[in-house]
């Protein structure tokens, strides 16, 4: 990832949210972390899709644990902010992205598991991480707020 692209990545992650229906608005409180690719990419890796003309979606993969990690601890990497361009769907840039952060994950001396956390209402995601191996682990799930549960998953190494 480009530093100059950083802008419009965060406006893909955003308005993949927003069109989702997994943020409360253009001012919802996690639009601005999710908008702060800058961020993302000084402390985890930043990792997009694109076509010859554009972006087309992106993630960030947290390795050890990372000062960006939710959930990940020693030995394990996660997961996070997967979006794809609402342009792109259906053509395999989800996959493809979480298919790198795998791969790029168990290249990682010392990395055992995978991480990530997801809206129960993110089922688009969730069959993605489930094709890879993925598997819901109930005993990661927490609430960043008071009114949203987020579910865990994990993938063994």
């Amino acid at each position: 990832m480009r530093e100059s692209e950083h802008a419009s990545l965060g406006e893909i992650t955003v308005r993949a949210y927003l069109e989702g229906g997994f943020l409360h608005g253009p001012d919802d409180y996690y639009a601005a972390h999710l908008r702060d690719v800058a961020a993302r990419a000084a402390t985890a890796e930043v990792l997009v899709a694109a076509d010859a003309e554009r972006l087309l979606g992106g993630v960030t993969l947290v390795l050890a644990g990372g000062p960006m990690a939710n959930m990940a601890g020693p030995g394990e990497a996660e997961i996070r902010m997967l979006a794809v361009d609402p342009l792109g769907h259906r053509k395999g840039i989800g996959s493809a992205l979480v298919a790198h952060c795998v791969e790029r994950a168990r290249a990682e001396a010392g990395v055992k598991r995978i991480v990530l956390c997801s809206q129960q209402e993110m089922t688009t995601a969730h069959r993605i991480y489930e094709r890879f191996g993925f598997e819901r682990a109930p005993q990661l799930d927490w609430r960043p707020m008071p009114d949203v549960l987020l579910w865990g998953f994990s993938l063994e190494l």
